[in-house]
């Protein structure tokens, strides 16, 4: 067979590739070289791998904590409000208040001394002529009631106005239980604060008792009250249940001391019920106490006269 003519190169024959029937398809081999999108990939075949792209740094810690990823960001956004609240807060904000239970336990643990009407608490220090471990020894005259009711009792009735001067009312009371009539208590209470020796000497100051009990109706009480009650309406001033004080608006007068005096008055009961009166009520005025200026001078009546005359010379007027 003779060969093409020479110089001339064979006829090269256009071909086209084989198209499979339809149905089938074609071998792994004869996919197309181009990459296929997944939406592209025929039914059933496993989507191929991304390569190049690696989860996020918040996907892996997800991955590697589970729950705990959530939990610690909450948690310490917490604390960092707690921190900023209690560091933010003014100086001196005060405390939460006590559970009602705790106050109602509170006040049980140290009751007020009840009268006709609510007793205010001490508005200034009180005030006593004594603590229990210096105490004279008890004077073996006169009886009295040790433990009374430990209530007392506003004695009713009420007086004249007694001096010049700004007025000052009183109420006295007497504890049940002690075997004192009340209308003798006062008048003595009112003969003392009425002489003119008294705190209301030269138009000072006048007095009047009145037993009207509301707030702003009277400026002091005069109590008196058995030894094993003072503890109660003069608590923590250490009376030893000899002495008498002043707790808040009361000069609260020790019933011993009222029946019996002390060592040093010898048997002058009379004037030491003068003194004590002046002495207390003169603490509810606002005075405190003095010493004894000199070896046989009078002695002042806010000199604790109970506790000893010092040398001085006993006396019951703020202006003898």
């Amino acid at each position: 067979m003779a060969g093409p003519p020479s110089g001339r190169r064979p006829e090269q024959l256009r071909t086209r590739p084989p198209v499979p029937p339809p149905g089938r398809r074609p071998p792994s081999g004869d996919l197309p070289s181009r990459d296929l999108s997944p939406r592209e990939l025929p039914p059933g075949r496993p989507r191929p791998p991304v390569v190049g792209r690696r989860p996020g740094r918040l996907r892996r810690f997800v991955d590697r904590h589970g729950w705990r990823a959530y939990a610690i960001p909450l948690l310490t956004v917490a604390t960092l409000l707690t921190l900023v609240d209690v560091v933010g807060a003014p100086e001196g904000t005060p405390a939460a208040a006590p559970s009602s239970a705790s106050a109602d336990a509170a006040e049980r643990s140290s009751p007020a001394p009840s009268s006709a009407a609510a007793t205010p608490g001490p508005t200034a220090p009180a005030e006593g002529d004594a603590g229990p471990t210096d105490l004279p020894p008890v004077p073996a005259t006169g009886t009295y009631v040790e433990q009374g009711t430990g209530e007392v009792t506003v004695v009713p009735g009420t007086s004249p106005v007694f001096g010049s001067g700004p007025l000052q009312r009183f109420v006295v009371e007497v504890e049940d239980g002690i075997g004192v009539d009340g209308a003798t208590f006062a008048a003595a209470v009112e003969a003392t604060l009425g002489d003119p020796r008294s705190w209301g000497s030269g138009g000072r100051m006048s007095f009047q008792r009145v037993d009207a009990t509301a707030v702003g109706a009277y400026e002091f009480r005069v109590s008196l009250v058995s030894p094993g009650s003072m503890e109660r309406y003069c608590p923590g001033v250490g009376t030893g249940g000899y002495t008498s004080c002043r707790y808040g608006e009361r000069a609260v007068i020790n019933l011993a001391r009222w029946e019996t005096a002390v060592p040093d008055y010898q048997g002058d009961v009379a004037t030491y019920r003068q003194y004590v009166v002046n002495h207390e009520v003169g603490h509810a005025l606002g005075n405190g106490h003095q010493p004894c200026p000199g070896a046989g001078r009078p002695a002042p009546v806010m000199q604790q006269q109970t506790l000893g005359l010092e040398g001085c010379a006993k006396n019951a007027w703020p202006f003898p």
